[in-house]
């Protein structure tokens, strides 16, 4: 079939009735009880793209993409490599998701009395690991958190497991929609079922908002190896500049009694040899050189300029902080440890970052373990915490000043329940 055919054939499919009504109906707005399928998405970075008829009513074709492994130049791009680079040999990525998690871990969850047992679940350490704690650093650093329910015999929840979620995969029907999740450990697959005959939840994924993934998370590690790059290698340029005693290799010049005489290369390879064996590295630092005739040591020096490597470690700790949403200041930095800015970014943790993600993963928990315990709620008690301490204070007194609420009401406002009637009587008074 030449082009010719091809364009006849296409003309001809088109000037069917109903042929661009058809074609637009998934990219269409759904109205609420209506049949129109949802608009088709994607995932970029592969090139692979459904073009299979579209059934209607149903669900919209999803792709298999980058997941978060980004090429982004000359530091890691892989999520191992990315991990080794950030927390393992970075203090500053490492103080920085640590104090995310561990806040996240620290905080008060409280539920009601019925389901004591969910929130226990919630609360214990299995297989030496804090659940909220793992959960919320791998979705800082990956994007995504993924907890396994773990079940009896009789199909009751005993434990609640975080999975590494690097070794996390996903089983895709014909139309790019998740079947189940698979776990890989040292080239071993095995599926993991999302739901158990009942239906209940056994396999909670929780992610990151990514814009071009319908799959996985976006986690903060990718956009912060670049600043944990420079801020890595200003430390390993400065731990070889003291190695040589602060400053670069001086030059050897040789001055001949007779114009135009030059080393043989006997000599030359010799002196290198004596120079490589006797004379380099922290170990030689500071040893004499003992020199034949002929030759001059012309020591060289590094400008303060070349030297200041202290700002640019600096500005990169800022955007490493900047990545993982944790004010530079409770990392130590210098330039503005203040007291009184040092509580005011501790505030900004737990308002911008701690509380956020922790609601994040208690929301989605409870609503794994609904199959179980019906309506299940985690709540965080953020009379609990120090840090807003002030904003707390602030409420309190605004709401007793309120002469227009009832005790009650002041109470629902600040998350309490219904008073007793001698208190109710006694704050009526009071007003």
């Amino acid at each position: 079939m030449n082009q010719n055919d091809t364009n006849r054939i296409s003309r001809k499919a088109s000037s069917r009735p109903g042929f661009w009504q058809d074609l637009l109906a998934p990219f269409a707005l759904q109205r609420k009880g209506a049949s129109v399928p949802r608009p088709v998405l994607g995932r970029a970075g592969m090139g692979r793209f459904v073009t299979a008829p579209i059934p209607k009513g149903a669900r919209p074709a999803l792709m298999t993409g980058m997941g978060t492994i980004y090429p982004y130049g000359e530091w890691p791009n892989s999520y191992y490599a990315q991990v080794r680079e950030a927390y393992l040999h970075n203090a500053v990525a490492q103080r920085a998701v640590r104090l995310v998690a561990e806040g996240v871990a620290a905080l008060k969850i409280e539920t009601c009395a019925d389901n004591a047992d969910a929130l226990a679940l919630v609360k214990a350490t299995t297989a030496g690991q804090h659940l909220l704690e793992n959960a919320a650093m791998y979705l800082l650093l990956h994007g995504n958190a993924f907890i396994q329910v773990l079940t009896d015999a009789a199909g009751d929840p005993v434990e609640l497991f975080a999975l590494r979620p690097e070794r996390m995969g996903v089983e895709l029907d014909a139309r790019g929609w998740i079947r189940n999740y698979k776990y890989t450990l040292n080239g071993q697959t095995a599926p993991l079922r999302r739901h158990d005959a009942q239906g209940r939840t056994l396999l909670i994924h929780i992610k990151t908002a990514h814009p071009v993934d319908d799959h996985f998370g976006l986690g903060a590690l990718g956009a912060a190896m670049g600043a944990i790059a420079s801020h890595n290698a200003a430390a390993k340029w400065n731990k070889h500049l003291l190695d040589n005693m602060a400053r670069p290799s001086g030059a050897l010049v040789y001055e001949p009694g007779e114009a135009g005489a030059t080393l043989s290369e006997e000599q030359f390879n010799r002196l290198r040899t004596e120079i490589d064996s006797h004379f380099s590295g922290p170990s030689n630092a500071a040893r004499p050189l003992l020199l034949e005739g002929g030759l001059k040591w012309q020591a060289l020096s590094l400008s303060p300029a070349d030297m200041d490597f202290n700002n640019l470690k600096a500005a990169a700790a800022r955007e490493i902080a900047l990545a993982f949403g944790v004010p530079p200041v409770l990392l130590g930095l210098p330039g503005d440890a203040t007291y009184s800015n040092y509580r005011e970014a501790s505030r900004a943790l737990y308002r911008s970052t701690i509380l956020p993600m922790a609601n994040k993963l208690l929301h989605a928990i409870a609503e794994g373990l609904e199959g179980w315990w019906p309506e299940v709620k985690f709540r965080v008690d953020v009379d609990d915490l120090s840090a807003l301490a002030d904003d707390r204070e602030k409420l309190w007194a605004s709401v007793s000043a309120a002469t227009f609420l009832t005790p009650d009401e002041k109470r629902a406002m600040l998350g309490l329940g219904p008073g007793s009637d001698e208190l109710t009587e006694n704050l009526e008074e009071q007003n």
